[in-house]
């Protein structure tokens, strides 16, 4: 599991994936994960809000360790830069997802504990 069992530590998530827990990389996968054919670059810069050069640097990063493909090409007689999740980045974010739900639901489960370590019964 991503997270150690012993008092030390309890709250390190091992899991979280430095390269993916980024926002803006976030984003991008994010983005991917929900557009399975792929995107073209400036849909990928719209949905995430970045600039050209942000969204090429973090592709850059994601493409090294194996989580996007970038595919260069023609369409419509105008060159198209196309984004893709690779099956690789597809398993390591779903992984990444796994561990972000661990630590939501720790986090909710600590901050239901009053500060004197009692559970609090007054939930809204």
């Amino acid at each position: 599991m991503a997270r150690s069992d012993g008092a030390d530590g309890r709250f390190s998530y091992e899991g979280l994936d430095r390269i993916i827990h980024e926002k803006a990389r976030l984003s991008v996968l994010t983005s991917l994960v929900a557009h399975p054919k792929g995107l073209p670059f400036p849909d990928l810069k719209r949905l995430c809000g970045l600039t050209d050069g942000n969204l090429s640097r973090h592709l850059a990063v994601l493409s090294e360790a194996d989580l996007v493909s970038i595919e260069k090409g023609q369409a419509h007689n105008r060159p198209q830069t196309l984004c893709h999740l690779t099956q690789a980045g597809r398993t390591r974010f779903l992984e990444y997802l796994a561990v972000l739900e661990q630590v939501v639901r720790d986090a909710a489960k600590a901050a239901e504990r009053m500060p004197d370590g009692s559970l609090n019964t007054k939930t809204a």
